[in-house]
């Protein structure tokens, strides 16, 4: 192993149109000892001479041509060709901040962390939105903190990407090959070798936002979430039991999301099965979910609701979403009269 050498892996599939601008912002990084490892997993399209040509121009680029197996099946073949102390996992459509991995490794040597997270940009083709806003620098989390961050999901992100990994840390623990959404069956099980968890709450890398990713693309197989919270939550169970209605509150809203999803989607599911399941689920831990929502209010009318018949909730939060909406149109009108007064 190399010390001080972060290893940043970089799967590549189908990104023609952006890899230079990703690989780019990676050799102008500020920290100059990288080992860049490219995985060409089977890209139909001029991926593979690209990154062959960038292999040319720089000795810290390494390139790894395979058949497609999916992302996760890039990472681990990127994980075995890793020699870095750290390891920092690029996906291929995004891009860093020029001093993004010199910031992450100087927290990571002060703090003596496990892991140092980034905060982020949605990056949209036109603008870029945070991913959240805080005045602190830093937050540091121990290994009695970290799990529950990232069951809440809302700092501690489930993402793979945009973190910082002690490579020792990591690399026993492969992803899970075949499935979408793999980072949330991968997270937990670093998560528990934690000690110390550090969050820099300056956005250092954009997270483009593409109308084709897998991401905004639904069919079916994005029920592969649910899959990857519910084997999390048995994990849970096991070694975090305090934990467990935290997850049954994430599980309960991923049900919601995804029945709602189904239905706008309805082509994807004709028969109803998978929305059949999805009401099975919330059905068959009626008693564990109502304990988990008790003291949220709003989540615990929408279980109500959607037990009685999905219909009513689906009203519910169609009404709800209104009363947004034109509180939000309201508060935009009296704002611009109080400039124009």
């Amino acid at each position: 192993m190399q010390q001080g050498t972060v290893s940043v892996v970089v799967p590549v599939y189908k990104v023609e149109a952006y890899l230079s601008r990703c690989v780019d912002s990676i050799r102008n990084q500020t920290y100059p000892s990288l080992q860049i490892i490219l995985v060409n997993d089977g890209s139909p399209d001029r991926c593979g001479e690209i990154c062959e040509d960038y292999r040319q121009q720089d000795p810290r680029i390494e390139v790894i041509h395979k058949e497609n197996g999916g992302l996760s099946d890039a990472r681990n073949y990127g994980m075995a060709a890793v020699k870095g102390e750290y390891t920092l996992f690029v996906d291929s459509d995004d891009w860093l901040a020029p001093d993004l991995i010199e910031a992450l490794v100087q927290v990571s040597q002060k703090q003596a962390a496990d892991v140092v997270q980034a905060n982020f940009y949605y990056a949209y083709d036109h603008q870029l939105i945070p991913a959240y806003q805080t005045k602190e620098k830093e937050t540091i989390l121990g290994h009695d903190k970290v799990m529950g961050a990232l069951v809440a999901n809302e700092l501690v992100k489930n993402f793979a990407w945009g973190k910082l990994y002690r490579t020792k840390l990591i690399r026993d623990i492969p992803f899970k090959v075949g499935v979408l959404f793999e980072d949330i069956f991968w997270q937990h099980q670093v998560m528990q070798k934690v000690h110390c968890y550090v969050m820099v709450h300056r956005p250092m890398i954009y997270y483009y936002q593409r109308e084709d990713s897998i991401v905004a693309s639904y069919s079916i197989r994005n029920l592969d979430m649910i899959q990857g919270l519910k084997e999390r939550h048995q994990f849970l169970e096991t070694y975090y039991p305090k934990l467990v209605p935290a997850s049954y509150v994430q599980l309960l809203k991923a049900h919601f999301i995804h029945y709602q999803l189904l239905l706008r989607h309805h082509r994807k599911d004709p028969r109803g099965l998978c929305r059949k399941q999805l009401i099975a689920y919330i059905r068959s831990h009626d008693q564990e979910l109502e304990e988990a929502v008790a003291a949220d209010s709003t989540l615990h009318r929408q279980l109500r609701l959607f037990k009685w018949h999905p219909l009513f909730f689906l009203s519910y939060v169609a009404i709800q979403k209104g009363i947004r909406t034109v509180t939000n149109w309201t508060d935009r009108n009296q704002q611009e009269r109080s400039h124009t007064t």
